[in-house]
Formats: structure tokens, C-alpha cells, sequence
């Protein structure tokens, strides 16, 4: 399979995604996205009563009332911790990345049904998805660098599964703090401070998922896109039974109290939600230098 996104891509100003699709009867190579190496050291995870009630506040200012107040009761309370070294992927995995997955491994393609999506109860209606799904083996048109949605968390557990030579797993909440926060721990991915101008939110954005490179002035200090607004991000960290943590925020989000790297929220192991994509992390070169 070839998509034809040249034009798309020079357009946009983007880099040629890290991936390759094999043309022909030769067997697809897969090619692991971008990474950034996360070097070993302490930072500052959680959040204190003053950031709870600012994020709450920034709620009630979006939306006119506060979110439930578990939302922000469940976070860690804030303390340093000290993780290994890891890499993880710079960007959330594109439907590109997960094209090249399925061709090479078979795996299911992503769709969802209209009693299916209903049954889940959400807000946005089931039109909303039909952007988002793939036609068999071809993703959505368009959208090949915009992140992937529509996947179960076991999707994204056998997609990150794959043999590349070194261990590779979803998110964890402590891995995505620091890639988020960097040292200081910062509220939000760039500081103390949000920019409704460098993250895809219903403030700023185009009530839609874009492509992954959309926000370069976004980044997180250790150059992380996307950890703020765009899709949320699935975790390894379980909730109550059958649910897993996610992380980050929406393209459809207000007032951003829940962007906060400390924030936390759980969504059922089985949702395709088309604000739900995830990312990787990998071990790291254990000889890279601790920060400082």
C-alpha cells in the first residue's frame, strides 16, 4: 500500500513519517516512530491542593460549573520521583504508523458501529466517527498523520507489542509525567502557564483532530507534540475494574483542567473513542547521562 500524501505533506510543511510500507509481494517492514530519549533523574510528579482548585477553576470558567470533584481528588500528591532512563515516541502513534502495523500483522482494522458507539452514551454523535473510520485495511482519508483513534486499549498493547528489539509498552503514568513536565514539574507541558494558541482545544483549534506536527510551539521541554489537547493518551495504569487511566487532553476540551500532566482520568478497556490514541515508550540505552 502507497498512500498518495505527498502533496499533503509538503503542504504542511511535515517531515516523512518513521515508517516504511513495502510495495508489491515483499513482506511490509515496520519502522519504530521517532523517539526521544527521557535521561534517568528525579522530578516533581503530582499536584497540591493550590493546582486542584486552579484546574478547577479553570473549569468553572470554561464551563460556567466545576468537573466532578474526584476528577481532580484523584491525582498523586505531589512529590518527587526518580525514573530509569526511556525513550518514547515524539509524537502519538498516526494512523500512518498503524497502516503500516496492520498490513504487516493482519491486526483488525478500526471501525465502530452505530448501536456500539450509542451504547457508549457520549456526547458526541455517532456522524462524528465516520471521519475516524477505516475502510478494511485503509485509514481514514486525509488523516493518514493525524493520530490514530477508534482503538480498544488492547489494540494499542499488541501494537506496541511488536518485536523492535527492545521492550515497548504504552504509556505509564510516571513516564508520561516526566516527558510532560521535564524536572521542575510544571502544571502544564510548557510551564506553569497554558497557550490556547500551542495546543489543538476547542479554544484554538478546529473542533477536529489534526496532524501530529501541527503544534511545533507546543512541545513539551523535551520536544514531546501533543501533550496538551489533540486526542488523549491510553496508560498501563488501571483504575476499577476493566478501566485504564488516560492522560492528557481533547480537541473538543475547554478550559484545559484536565491537561495538566497530574491530571487523570479512566475510560473502559473496551471504549473506541475518537478522543482516545496512544503513544510508546521503550527502554533506554542504560549508558545515557542521569539529569541534573
Amino acid at each position: 500500500m502507497v498512500f498518495a500524501v505527498v502533496g499533503q505533506i509538503r503542504a504542511l510543511g511535515l517531515a516523512w513519517p518513521e515508517f516504511i510500507v513495502s510495495c508489491g509481494t515483499a513482506k511490509p517492514e515496520i519502522i519504530v516512530p521517532e523517539t526521544i530519549v527521557i535521561v534517568a533523574g528525579a522530578f516533581v510528579r503530582g499536584s497540591d491542593r493550590a493546582e486542584r482548585e486552579a484546574a478547577d477553576h479553570l473549569d468553572e470558567v470554561a464551563y460556567g460549573h466545576s468537573m466532578p470533584r474526584k476528577t481532580y481528588e484523584s491525582e498523586v500528591a505531589r512529590r518527587r520521583v526518580e525514573p530509569p532512563a526511556f525513550e518514547i515516541t515524539r509524537t502519538l502513534i498516526t494512523n500512518a504508523h498503524y497502516a503500516a502495523f496492520i498490513q504487516a500483522t493482519g491486526h483488525r482494522s478500526l471501525n465502530v458501529d452505530r448501536q456500539t458507539w450509542q451504547g457508549y452514551g457520549l456526547v458526541h454523535r455517532y456522524n462524528r466517527t465516520r471521519c475516524n473510520a477505516w475502510r478494511a485495511k485503509t485509514p481514514p482519508l486525509w488523516r493518514e498523520f493525524h493520530p490514530v483513534v477508534l482503538v480498544y486499549h488492547a489494540d494499542a498493547r499488541t501494537y506496541v507489542s511488536r518485536k523492535t528489539g527492545r521492550r515497548r509498552r504504552i504509556f505509564s503514568e510516571i513516564g508520561y509525567e516526566k516527558a510532560a513536565r521535564c524536572n521542575a514539574g510544571g502544571r502544564f507541558p510548557r510551564g506553569h502557564m497554558l497557550d490556547p494558541k500551542k495546543l489543538n482545544s476547542a479554544h484554538n483549534g478546529s473542533f477536529d483532530a489534526v496532524p501530529a506536527e501541527l503544534y511545533p510551539a507546543g512541545a513539551s521541554p523535551f520536544g514531546l507534540l501533543d501533550l496538551a489537547g489533540q486526542v488523549f493518551e491510553w496508560t498501563s495504569a488501571t483504575s476499577d475494574k476493566g478501566r485504564f487511566i488516560v492522560k492528557g487532553g481533547s480537541w473538543d476540551g475547554k478550559g484545559c483542567g484536565i491537561c495538566p500532566p497530574a491530571a487523570r482520568h479512566s475510560r473502559p478497556e473496551t471504549i473506541k473513542h475518537i478522543l482516545i490514541g496512544f503513544g510508546s515508550v521503550q527502554e533506554a540505552n542504560q549508558n545515557f547521562v542521569r539529569s541534573r
